[in-house]
């Protein structure tokens, strides 16, 4: 049964010159439509271009053609400042080195991206106490990320991705750094905060634990997509 789709990326292109100006295409006019409350699963060979679709489906890269429409807005029609605000209220990312800012405790790294937003001290310590509960860390709130495992790590990173409540979940090789304990655990927290909170994932994997999560699988080959 089809959910209604939240982000439509029409006609991706996006080629990158190389030191030998050679022009490198990455991505060619790939299509994808994203539907709410759905885990869509993107696989493919290294170099495929399966990040680069994830960067500009997130706003975080550009194509040099083509849109991305999130919700009946075009993100790279907005300004800069006007799309940083966007990805921080509606996307999180979680990439496959976590990120966490090392002087930081766990609870800190989660309400930082809350107060950049604009929200009290105390409510997004609240937030982030939730979250750090719903990822199974809350004994673990004051700990700075050297003193977490790698696994407990990337979930600080989930939790930090949903700080702000974004309806988009953005996951790049998440298991990517982790033993397949800690990838099974990950893949249960996905799957639980996809049923529990209604969330929306696009995730890139060669995982196969995370591939069986998928609602739709597609496959990146030659700058090319495919639905599976």
């Amino acid at each position: 049964m089809s959910n209604p789709v939240i982000l439509k990326a029409k006609n991706i292109y996006k080629a990158f010159q190389t030191v030998k100006n050679v022009r490198l295409e990455i991505l060619n006019s790939v299509s994808i439509e994203i539907e709410e409350n759905k885990i869509s699963v993107i696989i493919g060979a290294s170099g495929a271009g399966k990040s680069t679709l994830l960067h500009i489906i997130g706003g975080l890269d550009k194509p040099d053609s083509g849109e991305v429409i999130f919700n009946e807005t075009n993100i790279h029609k907005l300004s800069d400042d006007k799309l940083a605000r966007f990805r921080n209220n509606n996307v999180g990312f979680v990439f496959q080195f976590h990120h966490l800012l090392p002087e930081f405790t766990a609870l800190e790294n989660i309400m930082i991206p809350q107060m950049i937003n604009g929200i009290s001290e105390k409510k997004a310590s609240e937030k982030a106490k939730e979250l750090l509960n719903e990822t199974g860390l809350y004994d673990r709130a004051n700990h700075k990320p050297a003193e977490l495992s790698g696994g407990e790590q990337q979930r600080v990173a989930v939790a930090r991705a949903l700080a702000n409540d974004p309806q988009l979940i953005l996951a790049d090789e998440p298991t990517g750094n982790l033993d397949s304990q800690n990838s099974i655990i990950l893949q249960e927290l996905f799957k639980n905060l996809k049923n529990k909170l209604n969330k929306t994932f696009v995730i890139v994997t060669h995982n196969q634990e995370l591939i069986s999560l998928a609602d739709n699988l597609y496959e990146m080959k030659d700058g090319i997509i495919h639905k599976k």
